[in-house]
């Protein structure tokens, strides 16, 4: 008998890479900061993920959302700021450690940012993936995540 919620089906990081035989995806953030610059996007997070970055800032929460935070169609989003890469995360550093960029809640940050690039719209079909590697030099090096470890991730993700 299956497990409630086990998937019968397989995906297609399940399947062996063509070129490597490895089962499962690499990755190994580079510290590019392409996943928080870029087009206009939407940072979601939540009241207690607010609260944390609000003390990690040492300020009130309602300061928080009031000077980094903006109300959007989907809910409370970061604020963007215009830079040479585009638009990036108020939380963007590039100034810290030279040719890198950090994130200056790093530790508090949101869901949405610690299960990044194993985001279910990332991974319906491997084209998603290679799409997504054009602009994330990080995506099939470094570390092998097993394909149980990236739907962990995944259902974190929301």
């Amino acid at each position: 008998m299956a497990e409630a919620g086990a998937r019968d089906e397989r995906e297609w990081f399940d399947e062996p890479d063509r070129e490597t035989g490895e089962i499962g995806l690499r990755f190994a953030c580079t510290m590019c900061g392409n996943c928080c610059s870029g087009p206009s996007g939407v940072v979601l997070f939540s009241q207690d993920e607010g609260k944390a970055i609000a003390k990690r800032l040492g300020i009130s929460h309602r300061k928080f959302l009031a000077d980094f935070t903006e109300k959007t169609s989907h809910g409370r989003s970061f604020l963007e700021v215009k830079g040479e890469h585009g638009l990036d995360c108020v939380f963007l550093d590039r100034t810290t450690i030279p040719g890198k960029a950090v994130c200056g809640v790093y530790e508090d940050r949101p869901a949405q940012c610690k299960t990044w690039p194993f985001w279910p719209e990332m991974l319906r079909q491997r084209e998603d993936w290679v799409r997504a590697k054009r602009t994330c030099p990080g995506l099939d090096s470094g570390r092998l995540y097993t394909p149980v470890e990236i739907r962990v991730v995944r259902e974190q993700s929301g």
